[in-house]
């Protein structure tokens, strides 16, 4: 079968191109990609190429297919798996799969494994490890996004704390305590924030911080304040850019505690630093943000550590059960990964897009593989719908559903391009 696929073949290096896959093998199974939304950390593979953790060495002959935050449709089953999955059974995936110690991970890895595509094969292990699961969404768009909704969740649940009886840790953020989200108001902060107004431990507030007006005005208008206070929880966006003293009044908003859990969502220097500085006593900060220099650091007050007990941690993607805790609250409606979305395309959209991601704002880039789309601003609709009936029918379709993305919208798009699921 033929697959149209945006392959890396080194730093900065990526192709749309089609190729003939192999025929699956007995532990394999062939799926059709229906939905891949980029992620930054595909940004930074193409940046580094060769050099990145997860990347073969032989991708300049044996290119790998990107993405890895992708859904769809299994189209062939290998003998082996014939129990367990069906032709036409909808999946999610975990790439995160940690397979015998190796890195290797679809999206960063496979040469015929990845999300940036029309058709790929996923490998026995994703399997064996039960990385591939059901999916009984109504939109494909929430199983690509359950995997960055998965990595909030690991670090939700990654974060600890500790009591002078023993050495037992308590682990999630703590119950009524607080909560700051540095750098929030992206597409992952506001997943965490959507996250963090139904955990289990429930929060007294979750202050969200960022320095763009635009960034918090929109964070304000899909995630209200009064949206926090109806479920008991102080929610507040600030532009710290705007204090003169940032550490006393975002100090002061707790009334001198601190903060008992910090996420901090962009590997800036001085925002690890400041959130270190708030900690309370027992803090725990979790540096959520991955970098690209593989030597950045920053300062930590040890003298707290010694003394007030704030740690530090840093957690990267989710395991299965965060994912399949994220498809589950999705498809409840308890959270929305749709806050994270601001930008739609195709498969042809998707080389420039991970290029250029740092310099595109907004948020997540949805892509839609089985259809040729420029990427575009859920903004943009609006006007484009004055010429283009399609971008009117999708425009209506969002501002019904309160500016965001939605399963009517992606039915829309797919029966335009008449696209099979």
């Amino acid at each position: 079968m033929k697959t149209k696929a945006v392959r890396m073949y080194g730093t900065r290096d990526l192709r749309l191109e089609e190729f003939e896959l192999p025929k699956i093998k007995d532990d394999e199974i062939l799926v059709k990609v229906m939905s891949d939304s980029i992620c930054m950390s595909t940004y930074k593979l193409a940046e580094q190429g060769k050099k990145h953790k997860r990347a073969p060495q032989n991708i300049d002959t044996n290119p790998v297919i990107i993405g890895h935050e992708f859904a769809g449709v299994i189209v062939e089953v290998g003998e082996k798996w014939k129990d367990q999955f069906k032709p036409g059974q909808k999946f999610a995936q975990q790439p995160a799969l940690n397979y015998k110690g190796k890195l290797d991970s679809p999206g960063y890895s496979y040469e015929f494994c990845g999300g940036a595509c029309t058709y790929c094969i996923m490998p026995h292990e994703v399997m064996e490890l039960g990385c591939l699961l059901n999916y009984d969404g109504d939109s494909f768009f929430e199983a690509s996004l359950g995997e960055p909704m998965s990595c909030i969740i690991g670090g939700y649940h990654a974060n600890y704390h500790t009591n002078k009886k023993n050495y037992n840790h308590e682990m999630g953020t703590k119950k009524d305590g607080n909560i700051l989200i540095m750098g929030g108001c992206g597409p992952m902060g506001l997943g965490a924030v959507s996250y963090g107004l139904q955990f289990e431990n429930k929060p007294k507030r979750i202050v969200v911080t960022d320095i763009s007006d635009d960034r918090i005005e929109r964070a304000k208008s899909v995630i209200p304040e009064e949206h926090g206070a109806e479920k008991g929880i102080e929610l507040k966006y600030v532009n710290t850019a705007k204090m003169e003293d940032p550490i006393k009044e975002l100090m002061d908003m707790t009334d001198g505690h601190g903060f008992d859990d910090v996420f901090v969502y962009v590997p800036i220097k001085e925002v690890a630093e400041m959130g270190d500085k708030l900690l309370a006593f027992d803090g725990c900060m979790n540096f959520f943000a991955g970098p690209t220099d593989n030597q950045f650091s920053a300062a930590i007050n040890l003298y707290n550590c010694h003394y007030t007990s704030t740690h530090i941690l840093g957690t990267t993607g989710g395991n299965n059960d965060d994912l399949i805790e994220a498809n589950e609250l999705a498809a409840k409606g308890a959270i929305e990964p749709a806050v994270m979305v601001t930008h739609i395309g195709g498969i042809d959209s998707i080389a420039d897009a991970t290029l250029n991601l740092p310099n595109i704002p907004g948020g997540k880039k949805l892509t839609y593989t089985q259809i040729e789309m420029p990427l575009t601003a859920i903004d943009d609709f609006e006007k484009l719908g004055e010429t283009d009936p399609l971008f009117k029918k999708l425009d209506e379709s969002c501002k019904a559903h309160r500016g965001l993305w939605n399963a009517e919208a992606e039915k829309i798009l797919f029966e335009h391009f008449g696209v099979e699921c």
